[in-house]
């Protein structure tokens, strides 16, 4: 027969004596980061300070001048890809925001139809979509045809293979990764708050500016940054949408990579872009002041 007191104590001796049960939890994610994310990256690192050619071979000589070398070389491109991502990002913030907020507040039981019109977007392939965007901006399509009607557009003008075009496949490739986060933040809002902002007296848009908004800045920030990192970095639109003239820093690693076969500058390339999109975004959580993302 056992006391209450050895009771208690038997699982606190069976915590001591091996390894706490979370940290047994956390072993599948932290190897699976190890190996996925970790390596490839270290792997990346080594090979940007390696020196050599494709048809010699690269060695690690630790040749830190590749670093210089490849942005001066394109920078441009970085500054490309930071404006078109950016932009895309304001875009879809615009538009995320108040097909949330209606999700969130105004469309009662239809909200569940709309999140699934938001999803449906990936059940076909991401190559897919943005072919699709080449038939929806071609010379021949129903958008250039309304903008030559309406003089938006002059005879000899297009929307494919500009800066345009680009920017609306990243707005529309991403747009989810905006929608999502900013309908979670606006569902969970204590609507008792919103409420109170209207008994004294507070108009619908000092509510939203006042209260709705500065409560939801969590979910912006998340959505920006879901948003802003994939699309900095993508090369599919630029790649089928633009031309050579609006290519994007994706582009020009991709290149290095596959065709010039310059291993050491396309991963200085890619480890120069993963430093600048952190900078960027350790500053921008830090000036959101958002405790959740911190």
């Amino acid at each position: 027969m056992t006391t209450a007191g050895q009771a208690v104590t038997e699982p606190v001796r069976r915590r001591r004596s091996g390894i706490p049960t979370p940290y047994l939890l956390l072993l599948p994610g932290l190897a699976w980061l190890a190996f996925f994310l970790l390596v490839p990256l270290v792997t990346l690192v080594s090979m940007s300070l390696q020196s050599g050619s494709f048809a010699t071979g690269y060695r690690l000589t630790f040749a830190f001048g590749n670093y210089p070398e490849a942005l001066s070389a394109y920078l441009l491109w970085y500054v490309r890809s930071f404006e078109y991502a950016g932009i895309a990002t304001v875009a879809a913030l615009l538009i995320g925001y108040p097909l949330a907020y209606a999700m969130a507040f105004k469309v009662g039981r239809f909200k569940y139809l709309l999140l699934v019109l938001v999803i449906a977007p990936f059940f076909t392939s991401f190559l897919v979509r943005t072919l699709a965007w080449t038939t929806i901006l071609s010379d021949t399509g129903p958008v250039v045809g309304v903008f030559h009607s309406i003089g938006i557009l002059g005879a000899q003008d297009r929307l494919l293979a500009t800066p345009f075009a680009v920017i609306c496949g990243l707005t529309y490739n991403f747009l989810p990764f905006m929608t999502l986060p900013l309908y979670a933040s606006l569902e969970k809002l204590d609507r008792r708050m919103i409420e109170a902002a209207g008994d004294l007296y507070a108009s619908s848009f000092s509510t939203f500016r006042k209260v709705t908004f500065p409560l939801s800045l969590p979910g912006v920030v998340a959505g920006t940054l879901l948003t802003f990192i994939p699309a900095a970095g993508d090369f599919i639109n630029a790649e089928l949408l633009g031309s050579p003239q609006t290519y994007m820093i994706g582009n020009v690693i991709q290149s290095q990579f596959l065709r010039t076969m310059d291993y050491p500058t396309a991963a200085a390339l890619s480890v120069a872009l993963i430093a600048m999109i952190i900078v960027l975004v350790a500053v921008y959580v830090r000036r959101a002041g958002t405790e959740e993302l911190v």
